[in-house]
């Protein structure tokens, strides 16, 4: 979808999502990328005391599979935008499951640290970005009406897989060591290319075929009968190709489409989630620390976790559902800024909770809060960019937020370690959420709504949501027929010079029959060669 055409050298018609269908393999297929996306570097931590205990490294060296995992998810989101561009979804799914599978099954087999960075952490976590991005690509050209519950649905998949995946790691452990676990785990990501596999894209070809047939049919329709006929024809076609190849490097295919910079709401929605993910992964990463630090126990301070992926288990798809709504979806992006806001401000009035009770509610706001930014972050960004500028779109937002998760949790470590105070990073992360909310609220209103309003332009706010995909499709059947005019208009050209030049020798053999008073030679034979009566004349006038 939304690939150029390299034969054409034009968009192809766009087809509409079906909303339903085969979209929901999809969308079950990209719930489960998801959560072995993001659940996986979490739930590969039950195997580090095991490695520590074999490789003689400490906590911190073992902590660098799953941050290598989680750069190379983020990090590689402009090399998935060209992959995707060149290649299609479902090949890089392919390629990508393979790649996953493949890193942890060499990861069983490794004698040091360094190659587990290298297969468990490079080739794992490449894999799981060579699924991710693209299956988010596939779910929003299926759904449409439906796509903001899609997204809630597919992004509950983190959730739902870390509250498996982690438990069952746990088992392998026990019952095979990490080299056994770790082999088993790389037979689970083979699901991956499972739900490559299905990832069919929309048929685009039979229109492009059903389109060609008409427009020659057309010309036949309109070019004049006899001798002239196919002469006429090969002179549209040769027009038409000429045509096509004129405008094939002026419309050629980009791998990664710079030009959504020039778009202000995909600007204002970067900056935001840069400045969100500073502060947003930092809570739940400190809280178990924090908890055992005012005296709770530690199987109740792991609890608490799950307690927080509970609550977003069913958070992100209601948020979903929210989001669909006619009188919401025009406005997601303010809801997006509130679910933001929702978050920080949890932070903050958490900040002081010295006992179990008040994590226990910290926690359950924390999981509403943070289920609600999970399940908008991706439609806000569809309805910025739309479905045929996404690939590009997401793996660049990707890229810039890898720099944040970079920053914002090892900063955070280093002033607990400097501080010795869980307060001050709490409130340090929700000021950083909470100014992220403010500043996608504000710039999306001051920026954008009274921008279009001082313009006098009656087109919906595409940052604000709803009506970006159907605005592009619109641009894009506008194209196609403005295209499909450009290709009739040579046969129109030739049936008017037929019609002129023979209305001319008609004329000439009139006036030579006149004079004469016989029939006209040369030319005039190939026009009237039996006779020259009055009545062939009408004739030929007629024609």
């Amino acid at each position: 979808m939304g690939r150029r055409d390299p034969e054409e050298g034009h968009l192809p018609a766009p087809v509409k999502p079906p909303d339903g269908g085969w979209g929901w393999i999809v969308l079950l297929g990209c719930f489960v990328i998801t959560g072995f996306s993001y659940a996986f570097p979490k739930a590969v931590s039950v195997y580090f005391k095991e490695l520590m205990k074999d490789f003689h490294v400490g906590y911190s060296d073992t902590a660098w599979i799953s941050s290598i995992m989680l750069a190379m998810l983020y990090g590689t989101g402009p090399v998935c935008s060209i992959m995707v561009n060149q290649f299609g979804c479902r090949p890089v799914m392919l390629i990508g499951g393979l790649l996953a599978s493949s890193g942890m099954i060499l990861a069983s087999f490794t004698t040091n640290i360094i190659e587990l960075y290298l297969t468990a952490g490079v080739l794992t976590g490449l894999g799981m970005a060579l699924n991710f991005q693209p299956s988010l690509i596939m779910l929003g050209t299926y759904f449409d009406k439906r796509r903001p519950l899609a997204n809630g649905l597919a992004a509950a998949g983190s959730p739902v897989f870390l509250s498996s995946l982690s438990p069952l790691g746990q088992v392998l452990l026990e019952k095979f060591g990490w080299r056994g676990g770790f082999l088993i785990m790389g037979g689970l990501l083979l699901n991956c290319c499972t739900c490559g596999a299905v990832m069919r894209p929309l048929d685009t070809g039979m229109k492009r075929k059903t389109e060609k047939t008409r427009d020659k049919y057309e010309a036949k329709e309109m070019l004049p009968m006899g001798g002239k006929t196919e002469e006429g024809i090969s002179t549209t076609d040769g027009a038409m190709k000429a045509k096509k190849a004129k405008k094939k490097p002026r419309k050629g295919k980009k791998l990664l489409d710079f030009s959504i910079f020039s778009n202000r709401g995909f600007i204002i929605y970067t900056i935001s989630k840069f400045i969100l993910v500073l502060g947003l992964f930092v809570p739940p990463i400190l809280l178990v620390n924090y908890a055992k630090d005012t005296g709770v126990p530690d199987t109740e301070a792991a609890f608490l976790l799950s307690i927080i992926g509970f609550i977003d288990i069913f958070a992100r798809p209601a948020c979903g559902m929210v989001a669909g709504l006619k009188w919401v979806r025009p406005h997601v992006a303010y809801l997006f800024s509130f679910s933001m806001l929702f978050n920080g401000l949890t932070d903050i009035c958490s900040a002081r909770a010295s006992n179990y009770t008040g994590l226990v509610i910290f926690c359950v706001f924390f999981g509403i809060s943070y289920g609600m930014v999970g399940a908008l972050q991706f439609e806000v960004l569809m309805a910025i960019v739309g479905s045929q500028k996404f690939s590009s779109a997401i793996g660049l937002v990707l890229l810039i937020e890898a720099f944040a998760v970079l920053i914002g949790p090892p900063s955070a470590g280093r002033l607990v370690d400097a501080l010795k105070n869980y307060e001050v990073i709490f409130y340090l992360a929700g000021s950083e959420v909470v100014l992220s909310a403010l500043f996608l609220a504000m710039a999306t209103y001051c920026c954008l709504n009274r921008g279009k309003k001082k313009e006098g332009s009656p087109e919906k706010n595409p940052a604000a949501g709803g009506g970006s995909d159907t605005e592009e499709a619109e641009s894009d059947v506008q194209e196609a027929e403005e295209h499909s005019s450009d290709n009739h208009q040579p046969a129109h050209s030739t049936d008017n010079a037929v019609v002129a030049a023979s209305e001319e020798a008609n004329h000439v053999a009139e006036e030579q029959g006149r004079e004469g008073g016989g029939c006209p030679a040369g030319d005039g034979e190939v026009l009237a060669r039996d006779s020259c009566d009055a009545d062939q004349t009408v004739e030929r006038d007629s024609f």
